[in-house]
């Protein structure tokens, strides 16, 4: 996610808890939707929508973060 601004968001990690669980939380949201698609998980049509919106929301709020102007 958003390799470009990697060094912000380690920045921003260290010292925004909040913005690091929302970090957290997207790369767990990552993992459950792969394993779902591959099969590892049995799948909900339903229940991937949900998780692909939540985590695109995530997405969108993390990047407002890193582009915010100081």
């Amino acid at each position: 996610m958003f390799p470009e601004y990697r060094e912000q968001i380690d920045r921003l990690c260290a010292k925004d808890g909040h913005f690091a669980k929302m970090v957290d939380r997207h790369s767990e949201l990552d993992q459950q939707i792969q394993q779902m698609e591959e099969g590892k998980i049995p799948i909900d049509g339903v229940s991937i929508e949900t998780l692909k919106k939540e985590k695109l929301m995530l997405k969108d709020k993390l990047y407002a973060v890193l582009t915010r102007k100081p």
